[in-house]
């Protein structure tokens, strides 16, 4: 009876801890894809990058920043401004503020599933 009760108690135990753990579905998938989170992350630490910066720093090819970069654009997260220097476009990014409270916000979650997660 007593072995019974045990376990009773540690399942309550783990479902109120799991309770109130943060859900993997609150994550922002926007932000949460690897190049996306990258390229905040990149834009974070500077006040703004052009799109060959990004690139080489990134490693990534002309396409794939740019499809993960309209995604963030359309987001709201980042700012893109587009010139020409003589006949050469040149393209510049920089991080939004709600792109930067975006990225706080994906950070805290994140650090609180791994606080979450160490404390098990």
């Amino acid at each position: 009876m007593a072995e019974a009760a045990r376990k009773k108690s540690a399942t309550r135990r783990a479902e109120a801890h799991a309770a109130s753990a943060p859900a993997h579905h609150d994550l922002d998938r926007v932000i949460h894809e690897r190049v996306r989170l990258a390229i905040v992350s990149a834009l974070a630490v500077n006040a703004s990058l052009s799109f060959n910066d990004l690139k080489t720093l990134l490693r990534i090819t002309d396409g794939n920043l740019s499809v993960h970069a309209r995604r963030l654009e359309e987001a709201g997260y980042v700012e893109c401004t587009k010139s020409f220097q003589g006949r050469m476009p040149r393209t510049r990014f920089r991080l939004t503020s709600a792109g930067r409270r975006a990225l706080q916000r994906y950070l805290d979650h994140m650090e609180a599933l791994i606080r979450v997660t160490r404390d098990r």
